[in-house]
């Protein structure tokens, strides 16, 4: 893949954007220390999100914008053709182009899955992953964990008058064809994403409101759906790993990170008690000092930050 650099210098502080191969690809760098690249979740959800400036203090925290959530930056095939592949080569050509030997990635939801995928297949550019809800599988298996642990939520919230809003947000993920449906869904579901919204209703608002969203089906360019099994590979994977997980999480539970765990050779499992699937935004004390501890704990010599 052929990139055509915008900037003279890939790491400093703001935004950046290159082509490659006629998509743009956006990043922006915040903070100072060990590099380690954010990956949002979805596919789709845009960046930013997943801003965590207690992270900045502390590393250089380069904030990946996904690729098809600009009309510069989609590909010809879109909404189509967004396969782990397709987001693994733009990220080797992102980190080559960093200038750093070796770097962190840190992939949430959708994000983690990607992360796992850069990590089987092209290790050498990484000094540590933190997988941060995600899972080693998807499919039917995924979907009927995600389903008991929603039906959990709904009998927990039983007669909230929020919870029609988000139910009806579910049942509308199916059918999503837009932009716009992919943006309300998204913040429509946003309740039982966190281990009490409600109870946090002022605080977390206007989070769920800043989130924007753009469609990406899920299926390869040719309509065929991506199925997710990582179990065989995560048994070999040869960088460091912390697999991060809210204890309420009704997407991606604890179940999974559990699971990962086992099948890591090389991992540690934070479990944040207070968290769903945000716990960088509900605990984000304990989420920034693990991440920090882990980077700075596993950053590589050579690269002359530690």
């Amino acid at each position: 893949m052929n990139a055509s650099p915008t900037h003279t210098d890939p790491l400093s502080p703001g935004s950046h954007a290159y082509r490659v191969g006629g998509i743009v690809q956006r990043y922006h760098v915040y903070g100072s220390g060990p590099v380690c690249l954010a990956l949002s979740g979805g596919p789709g959800i845009h960046w930013e999100y997943m801003r965590m400036p207690a992270l900045e203090e502390h590393l250089t925290m380069v904030y990946v914008q996904p690729i098809g959530t600009a009309e510069d930056s989609r590909l010809p095939s879109h909404p189509h053709g967004y396969t782990r592949e397709r987001y693994s080569l733009f990220l080797e050509t992102l980190i080559t182009r960093l200038g750093v030997p070796k770097v962190h990635l840190l992939g949430h939801s959708h994000g983690a899955f990607v992360t796992a995928y850069h990590a089987l297949r092209r290790a050498e550019q990484l000094t540590g992953v933190v997988l941060y809800e995600g899972a080693p599988v998807t499919g039917p298996e995924h979907g009927a964990e995600a389903g008991r642990r929603v039906e959990e939520f709904v009998a927990k919230h039983a007669g909230h008058p929020g919870l029609p809003d988000v139910l009806a947000a579910f049942s509308a993920m199916s059918s999503i064809s837009s932009d716009e449906e992919t943006q309300a869904v998204a913040r429509g579901v946003l309740p039982s994403y966190f281990a009490d919204y409600w109870g946090n209703q002022e605080r977390l608002a206007p989070f769920r409101d800043a989130v924007r969203a753009s469609y990406i089906s899920g299926l390869d360019a040719d309509l065929t759906p991506e199925v997710i099994d990582d179990r065989a590979g995560l048994k070999g994977l040869e960088v460091p790993a912390l697999v991060i997980v809210g204890r309420h999480d009704v997407i991606c539970g604890p179940r999974w990170a559990f699971e990962m765990d086992e099948l890591i050779p090389d991992s540690q499992l934070l479990v944040l008690e207070n968290s769903g699937h945000m716990g960088h935004v509900e605990e984000p004390e304990l989420f920034a000092d693990a991440v920090r501890d882990f980077a700075l704990r596993t950053a590589a010599p050579k690269d002359g930050t530690v």
